[in-house]
């Protein structure tokens, strides 16, 4: 492909990004039409209702589509949802060629949109710049093909490993700079799990705080991400920072250990409790609770939570990235650990890919994918 084809697409995935925050649960997504090497036309997908990304573009131009090419990072829609299909309003604008970053995962799409554009008479090229695409919309890509939302955990650590002092205080081991870096991974994040011992430890409010400065993404219509609590008694104190507003709310329970009471009070604040069944640990089914959360659309989970619960899901197979802030601090010996994970011998231990390392403030922020052992022997 020529190299304006890469200009154009890199233009399309920058667009993309706008919706970085806010286009749950639908991918997110960036087009750019051009005509005689001038763009006449872009747009990116903002929010779930509203036009997709191709249908921005094309609301913007500036002159005639006929004979146009069009860039759009993921292949347009072929089917009715919300909006009409997106492959039919480029048919309709006259474009001449579509150039698509990568195949939609999803089984209503799939193949369709792009069968539709050429059945018109449309040429089509791609997948250009695929990785950078596919890279835009982990969750949703992983939901559609595996039925599980893309999981991180956030952790925060002293040089030595160490997450909190032995008496549990934790406030504050990294600096401002890192802690706006959260915000902003719990922006981008259809919903944050975190587990009753944090809840009853820090009291913490768990929504959205982002710095308006942010100039990455739409930060002026930020959602709050649905909050998550793994609570097996069903203990959660009614007057929790967490539940409030109640109807982002979400508590996992098993239904043999919980006060009916207790369940018909979180019930009246509108908390959406649910049951689910124990893992052979004698613990929460964790592959159980992320596969409702894909069926309900939530494509990236933010897991921000204690030693325990992050270690299960590391257990579990379960996290596709681990950012770790380490903070410039040794806390001892007797201060708490980064995870809860028994290992008995060396050819136990949970190797890791670094993906990625930069500093942030006066702290280092790290990104690893775990290499789960039946990856390493396939």
């Amino acid at each position: 492909m020529a190299i304006n084809h890469h200009e154009f697409m890199s233009r399309a995935v920058q667009l993309a990004r706008k919706g970085l925050y806010t286009t749950h649960p639908n991918p997110r997504v960036g087009c750019v039409i051009v005509k005689d090497g001038q763009i006449i036309g872009e747009g990116f997908h903002k929010k779930a209702g509203e036009g997709h990304a191709e249908v921005q573009a094309l609301a913007s131009l500036t002159a005639d589509a006929n004979g146009a090419t069009a860039y759009v990072t993921l292949e347009p829609c072929s089917h009715y949802g919300r909006t009409p299909p997106c492959a039919e309003a480029l048919i309709k604008a006259g474009v001449a060629t579509v150039v698509y970053g990568m195949q939609d995962p999803n089984p209503q799409v799939a193949g369709n949109g792009l069968k539709m554009l050429a059945d018109a008479g449309i040429e089509v090229l791609g997948p250009l710049l695929e990785n950078e695409c596919r890279a835009l919309n982990p969750g949703f890509i992983k939901r559609m093909e595996e039925g599980l939302p893309y999981v991180r955990v956030k952790m925060a650590m002293s040089v030595d490993g160490r997450t909190a002092m032995e008496s549990g205080e934790s406030q504050w081991i990294t600096g401002p700079e890192a802690r706006q870096d959260v915000q902003r991974l719990r922006a981008q994040s259809s919903a944050v799990v975190t587990g009753i011992g944090s809840v009853i430890m820090d009291n913490p409010s768990m929504t959205v705080r982002i710095d308006e400065n942010d100039h990455e993404a739409d930060t002026k219509a930020v959602r709050q991400p649905l909050r998550v609590i793994m609570d097996t008694a069903l203990s959660i104190p009614p007057e929790a920072k967490i539940l409030y507003p109640t109807n982002e709310v979400l508590v996992f329970c098993d239904e043999e250990e919980i006060e009916a009471d207790h369940l018909k009070t979180l019930q009246k604040k509108k908390v959406d409790v649910r049951f689910l069944p124990l893992a052979d640990d004698g613990r929460l089914d964790l592959v159980e609770a992320m596969g409702q959360l894909a069926d309900d659309g939530i494509n990236e989970v933010l897991v921000e939570t204690g030693a325990v619960l992050a270690g299960a899901f590391l257990d579990s197979g379960l996290v596709d990235e681990l950012v770790i802030y380490m903070a410039p601090k040794l806390l001892g010996s007797e201060a708490r650990p980064l995870l809860s994970l028994p290992l008995e011998h060396m050819s136990d231990a949970v190797e890791l890919n670094l993906l990625d390392m930069a500093k942030v403030g006066n702290d280092i922020k790290l990104v690893y994918q775990p290499i789960y052992r039946e990856e390493e022997d396939a």
